[in-house]
């Protein structure tokens, strides 16, 4: 398979990759054509269908897998397909973790690098509330393959376990450093935090916000998740149900970053910056990931972290 981060100006393509989208648009001179936008694991191209009815232009939909024929181009600093055939590609012309950005770890271990945090937990009632998450196998499937963001970080297969790892494993170390936080709630609140972006982003590879996200967000609605589930485990002592709600509903920590409360107590804090940590570490190594290991030239200005960013310079300078 020819990936997309390896095509070159003036190179002729015939590939499969997902048509992410598809839009209708006319020329300046009033003639319709049809943009879309290609994917695969190590990217997204630009592609143009300048006569969308002419002959070997068949039917499609966004979210096909599409077999296309065209030449590689550059249009302002960017490259551009030209299409000039496209098919719906059948079974067994593709393989679709081809198509998927995905965690560069193993998902099954990090799931068990997880479990062991788990088990590390001693007060049964929030031992046995996780267990009724993260055993039961749909759950545990659907977590393993959803991101964590439609994009800023994690945004790909994978990135919701692989951030969720992060944050607890950042906990797990606050726990010792800091030994008036209760280990217990805090690494409860550091697996739990999260599980209401599977509500909130649907799967791959639409990953786009689901009606229910658009309107309640992923704090919400797991606060929510969590707080019936606690109501089937026999014995969960209500004042370590309200701090367990109380860590998720702010764990963004701020009310501008969309926590409906600021932390009140320690372990809230400690939450807070380890999920803040682990988003910031992957976002910076996200925008560097195409920079050379020894370019420490200024990339110019990141809105994410609002300063011109660059690489740390290696031992040797």
């Amino acid at each position: 398979m020819r990936f997309i981060k390896d095509l070159t100006e003036g190179e002729r393509v015939n590939e499969v990759y997902l048509c992410r989208k598809k839009q209708t648009a006319l020329t300046k001179a009033g003639k319709p054509y049809e943009s879309l936008a290609l994917q695969d694991k190590t990217g997204t191209l630009d592609a143009k269908i300048w006569e969308p009815g002419s002959m070997g232009i068949d039917d499609y939909d966004e979210l096909d897998y599409v077999f296309v024929t065209g030449e590689i181009t550059s249009f302002q600093g960017a490259l551009q397909l030209n299409i000039k055939r496209l098919r719906v590609a059948s079974e067994g012309e593709y393989i679709a973790a081809d198509y998927l950005p995905c965690s560069e770890r193993d998902v099954d271990e990090m799931y068990q690098e997880l479990m062991a945090l788990v088990q590390s937990i001693k007060a049964p009632y929030m031992r046995n509330l996780l267990f009724s998450f993260f055993e039961e196998q749909k759950f545990a499937d659907k977590f393993k393959f959803h991101s964590a963001a439609k994009s800023v970080h994690h945004g790909f297969v994978g990135g919701l376990l692989e951030h969720t790892l992060g944050v607890a494993k950042n906990c797990d170390f606050y726990a010792q450093m800091y030994p008036m936080l209760d280990r217990d709630l805090l690494l409860a609140a550091a697996v739990l935090h999260d599980i209401g972006k599977m509500t909130e982003l649907s799967p791959f590879p639409q990953n786009d916000y689901t009606d229910e996200g658009q309107l309640l967000g992923h704090i919400m609605i797991g606060a929510k998740q969590v707080e019936e589930r606690i109501a089937t485990i026999p014995d969960f002592p209500a004042v370590k149900e309200r701090e367990l709600i109380h860590c998720i509903l702010a764990h963004h920590g701020e009310l501008e970053y969309g926590s409906p409360k600021k932390p009140a107590i320690a372990e809230a804090v400690a939450l807070s910056f380890a999920d803040n940590l682990d988003a910031k570490m992957e976002t910076m190594k996200e925008a560097l990931g195409n920079v050379a290991p020894n370019d420490v030239r200024w990339q110019g200005f990141n809105r994410l972290f609002d300063s011109n960013i660059r690489r740390t310079s290696p031992e040797e300078f």
